[in-house]
């Protein structure tokens, strides 16, 4: 009898234990973890065939100059500020150059040996009148006279290619404006050396504002959107709720290595110069309307340069390569490889990168 309780005791534990064993296999987590997927059935729709990129707005560079010093001297004074209209030929700056007074030094030497010059070709003819002197000779100092009148006439456009008069005692000259426009900026301060056009920074940068362009990048997937001289509607973060138009007028030719984009510039007329260069805002282009599948960005992968989404087939999700179209706010265009009715993965489709049951 004590041998069956002690066999009855024996057997619960056991059974304790394997009941035990079993609850807690139960508590294992499972090892497989939980994708959140969300998935959307695709169609054609109708949709306003417009690409919108952020863009700014830039001076045409035709129509800007930096104003520079004609010569080396001191800055005696700016007469103009930044944001200040100016007109063609209005006085920038003054300037003090001592290239005057060394450029007016060379005149009245090569004056002098003209005149010396002259004296010694006046004696030759005499002497060669009365054949003391040979025509080799006289030759010799018609030459020199022809050569000492050459550098006096050098000398005195020097002077004036400065600016000045050879009869003139001043050495203060005006810089000017070669075009009329707004100042954008001065580039110097009054009293510095302005050395040459070579090293110095310029005193001034004007550019007429009547006209500007407004640059967006474009990349390749929307380059199809893009055409020189459509039209193109421009928003400014400065103009809320109004539109201006203009015209592309240029699309580069060289993708940006980094940005892997191609520059858009749109000319826009600037009546009361309203747009001011690197205002930001964005370029509207394409304005019809098409039929097209429209998937959230979310949803493709990038693979180097393919881009693929994910198909759900029955219990499975498959891998579909696409040809994308231009972007439409935070969604893009496939323009091939999905059709009408597909579902497709709009969240979580980065988990999927080999196949999985549903």
């Amino acid at each position: 009898m004590k041998k069956s309780v002690m066999t009855l005791v024996m057997t619960g534990a056991a059974l304790g234990v394997l009941s035990g064993c079993k609850s807690d296999e139960k508590a294992l987590p499972d090892a497989k973890p939980k994708i959140n997927l969300k998935t959307e059935v695709v169609h054609l729709q109708t949709v306003s065939d417009g690409l919108e990129i952020p863009a700014h707005v830039d001076v045409d560079p035709s129509k800007m100059v930096h104003v520079y010093a004609p010569l080396s001297g001191r800055l005696l004074s700016l007469e103009v500020q930044p944001g200040q209209e100016v007109r063609k030929g209005q006085t920038v700056a003054m300037l003090q150059s001592g290239e005057v007074a060394a450029a007016r030094s060379d005149f009245e030497k090569a004056k002098i040996e003209a005149m010396r010059a002259d004296r010694a070709l006046d004696r030759g003819k005499l002497l060669l009148a009365h054949e003391v002197l040979s025509q080799a000779d006289f030759d010799e100092l018609k030459a020199a006279d022809d050569a000492a009148h050459s550098e006096q006439e050098r000398a005195r456009q020097r002077i004036r290619e400065l600016g000045f008069s050879e009869t003139g005692t001043s050495d203060t000259t005006a810089v000017v404006s070669p075009i009329g426009g707004s100042v954008l900026e001065i580039g110097t301060a009054t009293g510095e050396m302005q050395r040459s056009l070579e090293t110095s920074n310029g005193i001034a940068t004007v550019a007429n504002l009547d006209s500007v362009w407004v640059v967006g990048d474009v990349f390749e997937h929307d380059l199809s959107v893009v055409k020189s001289h459509s039209s193109a509607d421009v928003t400014l973060q400065a103009y809320p709720g109004e539109t201006f138009h203009g015209t592309v007028a240029n699309i580069g030719d060289v993708f940006d290595p980094q940005t892997h984009a191609l520059k858009v510039r749109v000319v826009m007329n600037n009546p009361g110069h309203r747009l001011k260069p690197q205002m930001f805002g964005s370029i509207r282009i394409g304005m019809g309307q098409r039929q097209m599948i429209l998937v959230p960005m979310a949803s493709v992968i990038h693979d180097g340069d393919i881009a693929s989404v994910y198909v759900k087939n029955g219990d499975k999700y498959d891998a579909r390569t696409v040809k994308l179209g231009p972007t439409h706010g935070d969604k893009v265009e496939i323009a091939g490889g999905l059709n009408d009715g597909d579902m497709v993965v709009t969240q979580g489709a980065a988990f999927l990168r080999t196949p999985v049951g549903d």
